[in-house]
């Protein structure tokens, strides 16, 4: 085997922290814990509206739906997504050469990222990230150069740190923007570091925008509509986290047409067909988006709370976070963050991520997802006992 897959657990052999690891963490549920670790909108509880149920249902029941779409993608969603780019992303494509759909967001990512990359170039990610952008350069054999999101400026891009991280064997820079796990809201000026950046160097731009529906205070900006980048960019995007349709697993990427002609010729040799069906339902969701306010007004008065609550720990912070539905938890000063994440599994029955896999500066922090449940009491309850663990941690290690 290839290093970057021998080395990986899969958790037959041993226990296993990634949530998206194995099947372990699923059980942790029958055990009565809250898997705030997960970042599937309502998870748990069912959450389809009625009116892309009876969509599903419907496109199951048609005679298609054991069938293949073709790898590219459902031609009439096409349609539909080149809207919404429209509108939403100020990007205005031609959805027979620009759009490709994929079975979900994180195989559309690793194929977004696999044309660009051979042994020994070097990929610009800034950490703390979404632990698949390290594992796909690394499964390809690239180089890892991490650049340091700094909290005292809010985690925004420092030019110089980007500056000195680029050198000729420098291919590209991925950008998950709305930043997971920080929550960032890349501003102008930081996109504008990496557009220069880009041009300078020739370098493409491999933006992952799975959060980008709800961004509250700060403007939204898709990376590939600003100028001179929509040749350079290649943008992921998903319905999973502003849909709350993670189960159905439709992604799609929206690129130049000459990068997309050769994903186009490669696409059912890595990634296969989308669900026909599944495809035909997130057309109906399109159409009437909004249903997703019901996601936003719960997302939003979560992290206000969860930003009271957490804040209130003492020696723990975490700055408001600025989209979707997760929190980055500052808890270095109160010890390791591997420690902290077992013993709130233990104590609070609350199952959280450690900051460590998300790259070197995720030492020392926890992701929490506030988007489980449809109920909002739940989960107040369970950053009480988030709060309440972390204060008897610390008043314990005082004693010992």
């Amino acid at each position: 085997m290839i290093k970057s897959f021998a080395k990986a657990n899969g958790g037959l052999f041993q226990s296993v922290e990634k949530a998206d690891v194995g099947s372990s963490y699923q059980e942790l549920e029958k055990q009565g814990i809250a898997l705030m670790g997960w970042a599937d909108p309502f998870m748990p509880d069912y959450s389809l509206p009625s009116f892309i149920e009876e969509a599903l249902i419907e496109a199951i029941k048609d005679k298609s739906s054991p069938h293949y779409t073709a790898p590219i993608g459902n031609e009439q969603l096409k349609y539909a997504i080149a809207k919404k780019l429209e509108e939403q992303n100020h990007l205005k494509v031609d959805p027979l050469r620009n759009i490709l759909i994929t079975p979900g967001s994180d195989s559309g990512l690793f194929f977004a990222t696999l044309p660009f990359i051979e042994a020994d170039d070097e990929i610009i990610i800034f950490s703390p990230s979404y632990p698949n952008n390290y594992l796909n350069v690394e499964i390809m054999h690239g180089i890892i150069k991490e650049v340091i999101l700094k909290e005292e400026i809010g985690y925004q891009i420092d030019e110089d740190d980007l500056n000195k991280a680029i050198n000729a064997k420098t291919k590209a820079i991925i950008l998950t923007h709305p930043n997971n796990p920080t929550t960032t809201v890349f501003d102008r000026n930081s996109l504008e570091i990496i557009r220069k950046a880009c041009i300078k160097h020739d370098l493409v731009l491999i933006c992952d925008q799975a959060f980008e529906d709800f961004t509250y205070e700060n403007e939204m900006i898709t990376p590939a509509a600003m100028d001179q980048m929509f040749d350079r960019t290649v943008t992921v995007f998903s319905f999973s986290k502003g849909m709350g349709l993670s189960g159905l697993r439709v992604g799609y990427i929206v690129c130049s047409d000459v990068i997309m002609d050769k994903m186009y010729a490669n696409a059912v040799s890595v990634i296969g067909a989308t669900s026909t069906a599944s495809q035909k339902a997130i057309i109906k969701a399109l159409e009437n988006p909004g249903f997703m306010k019901v996601f936003e007004e719960a997302f939003d008065y979560r992290r206000h709370k969860a930003y009271e609550i957490l804040n209130s720990i003492p020696n723990a912070k975490c700055l408001l976070p600025q989209s979707g539905f997760l929190c980055w938890l500052d808890v270095s000063k109160i010890g390791d963050s591997s420690k902290i994440v077992d013993y709130l599994l233990k104590e609070a029955k609350v199952s959280v991520n450690d900051g460590k896999n998300y790259g070197t500066s995720g030492k020392g922090h926890i992701r929490i997802v506030l988007g489980v449940y449809k109920d909002n009491d739940k989960v107040i309850d369970a950053l009480m006992r988030i709060k309440d663990a972390l204060i008897k941690y610390q008043n314990k290690e005082a004693v010992n």
